[in-house]
């Protein structure tokens, strides 16, 4: 090969393989568009109802941590998995309602929501990663999300005792730990989240206009989510979490 030809070669190779890398740069910074990251569709969620909607990586991970416990005679129930920002709304809207028909003023109604529920286009249930579980073998009770039925006598005692040991094994993280020093949402010993997934779309998720968001899509009582209060929710309520999934 001539001089000027091999030069060439190499010049042409050289440009393509740069392109291929701008591309896939380019592909890892937009990974997660703002509408997956708020529950507004992702092409990556598979399943038919709302206990069966998952990332389809969390769903992988999930049907093996369901298989594994199964042996030891628990049966891994999901009561919640993905929630779109829409049914997140429904949600926040109908506590709003009934909170501030009670008496309360808006801002007291929405830290009264806060507690334990997220404000629409914030919750890590939008992106399919998120589940809350229990055991199907054991006892239903009425309110099976309650911190009582996982410890003492608790119908789900032997569940939680398992995910503690095993959970982690197959990816899936407590997200709001008993930790009396974190802030935010109460203890929920039944939601774990898939961190091979969750972690990355956090990372992304932290770059958003939290307050621009919330101001588009007219959440009720978006009036009240002053500055000030964004940074505390941000900081207590989306970012005060198990710091292994930060």
């Amino acid at each position: 090969m001539k001089r000027n030809h091999f030069l060439k070669f190499i010049g042409v190779t050289v440009l393509f393989v740069l392109l291929l890398a701008l591309k896939s740069f380019t592909f890892l910074q937009n990974k997660f568009t703002r509408n997956q990251l708020i529950g507004k569709g992702n092409p990556d969620i598979v399943g038919d109802s709302y206990t069966s909607k998952m990332h389809k990586e969390a769903k992988v991970a999930f049907l093996k941590m369901k298989t594994e416990a199964k042996k030891e005679g628990i049966n891994i129930e999901v009561v919640s998995a993905y929630r779109s920002f829409q049914r997140q709304k429904e949600i926040f809207d109908r506590k709003y309602k009934k909170f501030t028909s009670q008496g309360l003023s808006p801002s007291e109604a929405i830290d009264k929501i806060i507690e334990y529920s997220t404000i629409p286009g914030t919750s890590r249930h939008h992106w399919g990663t998120d589940i809350d579980i229990i055991d199907s073998n054991a006892p239903r009770s009425k309110n099976v999300l309650n911190e009582e039925n996982f410890y003492g006598d608790g119908p789900y005692c032997k569940l939680k005792e398992w995910l503690n040991v095993h959970s982690e094994s197959f990816g899936f993280y407590e997200v709001y730990t008993n930790n009396s020093k974190r802030k935010g949402f109460k203890y929920e010993p039944w939601h774990f989240s898939y961190i091979p997934v969750s972690k990355p779309m956090l990372q992304e998720y932290k770059k958003l206009n939290l307050k621009a968001i919330l101001e588009e899509e007219n959440i009720l009582g978006n009036e009240y989510f002053s500055e000030e209060f964004i940074q505390k929710y941000r900081t207590e309520n989306i970012l005060d979490i198990n710091p292994e999934l930060l």
